[in-house]
């Protein structure tokens, strides 16, 4: 088995049985704390943890605004995005922190190169809309693009529940000076 899948689940199992710590609705997450630290500060990353990733960047290989097609599947729409290479279909989740993969996504791109140990940044528990609370590890992205945008160094969640839908939150929305829907043309416009 791949050292960084066996990561990723260790982390997994760990958070799962130490019970919620800093969880949070829709998706989102809060940073693990530690038992001896003050409520504002946030636990510092181990030695074998990989520092956080610097800011994100947005790179425009366009002019002006770009427009993503959506598609509606089960009564949400989605939106293509290309993760470290690999295209994806996300939901648009504006209450989300982090764009967020399952487990499933994670070791697929562990398979085939895209994610490695260096990309593992943290752990934390995620708590979704229906209040059900999953483990899982932070990661950092290499490139995540949405249309003719790439974003690089993003932080993203990786969810123990397969079954938990791949979101596309603030991590790379907020990088967006504009962000509008059109449901009559089912376009997504990113400026």
């Amino acid at each position: 088995m791949n050292k960084v899948l066996i990561s990723l689940l260790l982390i997994g199992l760990v958070l799962y049985l130490s019970g919620c710590s800093g969880c949070s609705r829709s998706g989102s997450h809060q940073p693990r704390r530690s038992k001896h630290s003050t409520a504002d500060k946030t636990e510092q990353p181990s030695s074998e943890t990989p520092a956080p990733a610097s800011k994100p960047t947005l790179t425009k290989m366009g002019s002006g605004p770009t427009e993503v097609a959506m598609e509606k599947a089960n009564g949400v729409y989605k939106v293509p995005v290309t993760i470290n290479g690999t295209p994806m279909k996300f939901i648009l989740d504006t209450g989300a922190s982090l764009i967020s993969i399952t487990a499933t996504e994670a070791d697929f791109m562990v398979k085939h190169g895209t994610i490695t140990d260096a990309d593992i940044v943290g752990q934390s528990r995620f708590q979704d809309a229906s209040g059900a609370v999953s483990p899982g590890a932070v990661i950092r992205l290499k490139s995540v693009q949405i249309g003719d945008r790439v974003l690089e160094n993003v932080n993203a969640n990786v969810v123990a529940n397969a079954k938990a839908p791949l979101l596309l939150g603030q991590s790379a929305l907020s990088q967006f000076g504009k962000i509008s829907v059109d449901y009559r043309r089912n376009v997504v416009t990113f400026d």
